[in-house]
Parts: structure tokens; C-alpha cells; sequence
């Protein structure tokens, strides 16, 4: 496990993991980040360092606010109205919040793929090229290149290369995921979030969406939500549990599943609630 991923973080464990100007891009910190809709507070004060190239899992119950801090990540809970924080989300020690930040630059390098897998009604290549497309690449050439580099990153390259003039709407849902990672690879993110991506896959596509993690990990930051432990276990370097709005443990995840310190996170793996 990598050694930015504290077991618990107090201040002091955030002083001393705090990333320095060397470390790889795609870190991930919030200082004591509070998330309201309207009048419902969703997060409270939550503190922790995501390292970078690695898998962090985020368990929790449903409505534990799992998917609002991936979402506040990259900023598409502005979307909502009436929403507000507190603290702050860094990358890379500057702020998504900064008031100068261009938020679509923000997107483009934090990545970001569904629960349910989105492809636009268009072709493969139009649904991968879209975002080098919409930054200018315009070269027929380098278009070319970036939508085979995507869609091989995302294990999907040999399964479409004869269709990618074809529909994406036509591929298997297992396969229509992947070419949605692969649209958002194509904008060469450091940072890749999947809110439950595999909770409406068969068992296969789940293997080959988690194997694909795997691999992916060698370049990128990636923040995944699943209701699924086993999922967790088998797929993240670390995993920080959610319970109520609030970061009740974060640490490796073989620490978390086997040796938790706190009951909370023991009473949850163990399935005596959620």
C-alpha cells in the first residue's frame, strides 16, 4: 500500500502526508469540506489526502454521501440548485473552488463515468473523439491516434476496431461503459471518477471493468463509489467508509476489511447494518 494512505487522518497525519511539489499529479485533499442542499447538510468536515495512482474506494450506506464528495471533486454538484460548502477540495494543492479556476478545464482533467452507462447517440469514434474534438484537435491523423490510444486504454479496442463507424448505442452495456471510459480517457485526465460503474453489469463485464482499474492505476488517480464490498476488497488500494454525512475510517483496504478501528466500520463490513 502506498504510504500517503493513512489508516486514520488526524491533523497530524495531514501535516505529515501534506503532498510535496514533487509528488505525482492527481492528489486528491479535502480540508475539512462541508456540503449542504439547501438546508440538508450531506457532508460534515471531512479531512482526508487521496493518493495518487491508486484505487480509493468510498463505502458506505446509500445516503451517506458516497456520490456528493465524488461529485463535488469535479464540481457537477454546482449544477444543483441551492447548494454551498465549506472548507476545501484540493487537486494537486490548488482549489476547485478557486474563483479564477476554468471549470470545464477542471472536468477535463478529473474524469468522470456514471452508473449507467451514457454514451451519446453517435458513432464509437464520435463518442470518443468528441472531447479532443471540442479542444481542438482537429487533425484527422491525431484524432485518429487518440481515439485508438483511449479506447486500448480502456480494454475495448480489439472487441470495436471493425465498427467504429457504427452506433455505440449498439454495444452490450458492459461494452457501452467502457467506451464511456474511454470517452472520458480521451480528454487525458489525472484523475478518474466512477460513481458505481459495474452495479448494472453482469458478472463478466464487472470483472472486466475491475481488471481494467487495475491497469489504469499505473497513470491515474481513481476515486470509485460501490455499495459492493467484495467489490472494494478485491479492486482498491484504500477505502474510506461513510456513514451519516460523515469520514468515519480511512485507511489500506486490507486494513479496513480485516483490522477496523473503528465499530462503526466493523458493524458495516460485517453487515450488522446498511
Amino acid at each position: 500500500m502506498t504510504a500517503l494512505a493513512t489508516p486514520r487522518l488526524t491533523p497530524d497525519h495531514r501535516a505529515a502526508s501534506a503532498p510535496a511539489a514533487t509528488t505525482p499529479s492527481g492528489v486528491i485533499e479535502a480540508r475539512e469540506f462541508s456540503f449542504w442542499y439547501g438546508k440538508t447538510q450531506a457532508l460534515k468536515r471531512i479531512s482526508l489526502i487521496v493518493p495518487p495512482q491508486a484505487v480509493t474506494a468510498l463505502i458506505g450506506p446509500s445516503g451517506c454521501g458516497k456520490s456528493t464528495f465524488l461529485r463535488s471533486i469535479n464540481r457537477l454538484n454546482d449544477l444543483i440548485p441551492q447548494v454551498r460548502h465549506q472548507g476545501d477540495l484540493r487537486l494537486d494543492d490548488s482549489s476547485v473552488y478557486d474563483p479564477s479556476l476554468d471549470v470545464v478545464a477542471l472536468r477535463q482533467r478529473v474524469g468522470m463515468v456514471f452508473q449507467r452507462w451514457n454514451p451519446f447517440p453517435k458513432t464509437i469514434y464520435e463518442n470518443v473523439a468528441y472531447g479532443p474534438r471540442i479542444n481542438e484537435l482537429r487533425d484527422p491523423a491525431a484524432l485518429d491516434e487518440m481515439v485508438e490510444k483511449s479506447l486500448r486504454r480502456a480494454a475495448i479496442w480489439d472487441e470495436v476496431k471493425d465498427r467504429l463507424r457504427t452506433s455505440a448505442l449498439g454495444l452490450s452495456g458492459g461494452q457501452q461503459q467502457r467506451v464511456c471510459i474511454a470517452r472520458a480517457l480521451a480528454n487525458q485526465p489525472e484523475v478518474l471518477l466512477l460513481d458505481e460503474p459495474a452495479s448494472a453489469l453482469d458478472p463478466s463485464s464487472t470483472q472486466r471493468i475491475e481488471e481494467l482499474l487495475y491497469e489504469l492505476k499505473r497513470e491515474l488517480t481513481i476515486i470509485i463509489v460501490t455499495h459492493n464490498l467484495q467489490q472494494a476488497a478485491r479492486a482498491s488500494d484504500n477505502t474510506a467508509f461513510f456513514f451519516a454525512g460523515e469520514l468515519v475510517e480511512f485507511g489500506p483496504t486490507d486494513q479496513i476489511f480485516t483490522s477496523p478501528r473503528e465499530e462503526r466500520t466493523d458493524a458495516y463490513i460485517t453487515g450488522r447494518f446498511g
